[in-house]
């Protein structure tokens, strides 16, 4: 029966120092799996908001999408009352995580030895840019110089343009999941073992997994990868790329890889005599000729609507889709909207935000998110008093003592 389990990480308890993007998406990915995750801020960064457009509606956007479902509490931890009770947060918790330079949380007294001795089957997240080993290790980075310093960037364009790289901080979201892939592999370890483990995670190598076959071609044929656009660097098919279609900047994308899509191709597009020319006739011939069957399969998109075009080609058999804007997956995808990839989710106000749910659908641990990110230290009492058991008096004493932000 479908969602009829608990779900997976039902039990666990994450306590979350994560601020911007990769952490917090991290531990996100937890939370929907049923992780109790408490996120740990202050008013003096940028978590309080989510990301750098601070207390903008892009900020706050951010905010409930990477941290929908997870608890708030704020910790002054300039003050030794703010170590100490972060110190008694770790003593319950099944994982720490942290996506700060390697100087923060040995300024703390919380690395990995400190917090092994409080308890000593912790799993702890370490989410740097370069990791806490090499000669990069304290360099500064945010997702474009990673996504630059990576490789990615320079694969990322035309042969005769500038490399591009994505516009968004891709690098966040590639090490956000294989941070929150690393925690479980480590829980299932722990499952079998007892023992907790540091897990040192490199956002940069996390986005160099992604270049694709360019260590092999330097291995085996000591060639560098350049910029080939649309087209794959190893042949492949033609036409292979984006096409232009009617309106303003509408484009189709198409691939096709051998003579059967190509027969099905030039069938579907009613058999233009262009397409009978011997020079198109074979796979290798076309990819000889690929940009003169670039311009005329432009000529055939240019005078078509481009779902309408997809929809033509998909019928046919021949892999099309089109190039979708941030507003035709949100508010134009039939598909993406019966599988339910956005969900609103209500903020402590109650209004409704809209996030995105995990891309995955488990039959008997679907997990969901059913609140939008807390307000900054809304879940203080609900941590201190039911976690810790602290009562008024002490609670009014670590006030005293500076322990809240």
């Amino acid at each position: 029966m479908a969602g009829s389990g608990a779900l997976a990480l039902k039990g666990i308890r994450v306590l979350d120092f994560t601020w911007i993007h990769a952490g917090p998406s991290a531990t996100r990915i937890l939370s929907d799996q049923g992780a109790q995750v408490i996120k740990v801020e202050s008013n003096q960064a940028l978590a309080v908001v989510g990301g750098p457009a601070s207390n903008t509606a892009r900020g706050l956007g951010q905010r409930h999408n990477w941290n929908a479902g997870k608890s708030s509490i704020s910790l002054n931890m300039k003050t030794e009352a703010g170590k100490e009770l972060a110190r008694r947060l770790v003593s319950v918790s099944d994982v720490v995580a942290e996506n700060f330079s390697g100087r923060v949380m040995p300024s703390w007294g919380l690395n990995y030895e400190s917090i092994r001795r409080i308890r000593p089957d912790i799993i702890m997240l370490s989410m740097s840019g370069f990791g806490r080993t090499g000669p990069w290790k304290d360099r500064v980075s945010y997702g474009q110089t990673l996504q630059a310093w990576s490789g990615f960037t320079n694969l990322t364009g035309f042969p005769d343009t500038r490399p591009s790289g994505p516009a968004s901080a891709y690098s966040d979201a590639v090490g956000g999941m294989a941070g929150a892939q690393a925690v479980l592999l480590a829980l299932i370890q722990r499952a079998h073992t007892g023992r907790g483990q540091w897990i040192d995670l490199s956002q940069m190598e996390s986005m160099s997994t992604l270049l694709g076959p360019l260590a092999l071609e330097l291995s085996v044929n000591k060639n560098d990868v350049q910029r080939t656009g649309n087209r794959q660097p190893h042949g492949g098919g033609a036409p292979h790329g984006a096409y232009r279609c009617q309106g303003d900047d509408r484009w189709l994308a198409i691939t096709v890889f051998n003579s059967e899509d190509w027969d099905a191709f030039v069938l579907a597009l009613g058999s233009p005599s262009w397409a009978l020319e011997p020079r198109f006739a074979t796979t290798e011939s076309r990819l000889e000729h690929a940009d003169g069957l670039d311009k005329l399969v432009e000529g055939w998109t240019l005078e078509q609507n481009a779902e309408e075009a997809m929809h033509l080609l998909q019928a046919a058999g021949v892999a099309a889709g089109v190039v979708q804007t941030g507003k035709d997956m949100a508010e134009n995808d039939p598909h993406l909207r019966e599988r339910g990839i956005f969900q609103q989710v209500p903020d402590a106000a109650g209004v409704l935000q809209t996030i995105e749910r995990a891309p995955y659908k488990l039959s008997r641990t679907s997990g969901e998110v059913t609140n939008g990110a807390p307000e900054f230290g809304a879940d203080q009492d609900l941590v201190l008093r039911e976690i810790l058991g602290v009562d008024d008096e002490e609670l009014a004493e670590m006030a005293i003592a500076g322990t809240f932000d």
